[in-house]
């Protein structure tokens, strides 16, 4: 699933990311604009989905990550990656995978980055289960 929290109307990367995963064979579900944590996490559950991809170009990272993360794990489902992008400093970004996000991605990151990623983050949560 990928989301746009927050007053960040910029949502071109989001589509574009969304339409990679697409085109890599993955089910995508997209958001649309000026979604709540709440929203997020009521809508990952719903759909049952295994990766949430924050899309955040505001600058309010250090609030929307980690408040997206703390309902996943409050509703049980500390099992979903939580990933992302955005205009991110180093510092922050160290910060937000100490909480527990995943990697996290700028501007310009080549789209098979990210799909490489998920893919081994699957391949690793298989192995785990198994």
């Amino acid at each position: 699933m990928i989301a746009k929290p927050g007053l960040d109307g910029h949502d071109r990367g989001a589509k574009v990311v969304a339409a990679a995963l697409r085109d890599a064979g993955m089910e995508v579900i997209y958001t649309g604009l000026h979604q709540t944590p709440e929203m997020i996490a009521t809508a990952a559950i719903q759909e049952d989905v295994d990766v949430v991809g924050l899309s955040i170009l505001s600058g309010a990272h250090m609030t929307l990550f980690p408040r997206v993360l703390e309902l996943l794990r409050e509703h049980g489902r500390d099992d979903i990656l939580l990933t992302g992008g955005g205009i991110l400093p180093k510092e922050d970004i160290d910060e937000l995978q100490r909480l527990g996000v995943g990697k996290l991605f700028g501007p310009g990151t080549p789209t098979t980055d990210l799909i490489d990623y998920i893919k081994e983050w699957f391949v690793e949560r298989e192995r785990q289960e198994a």
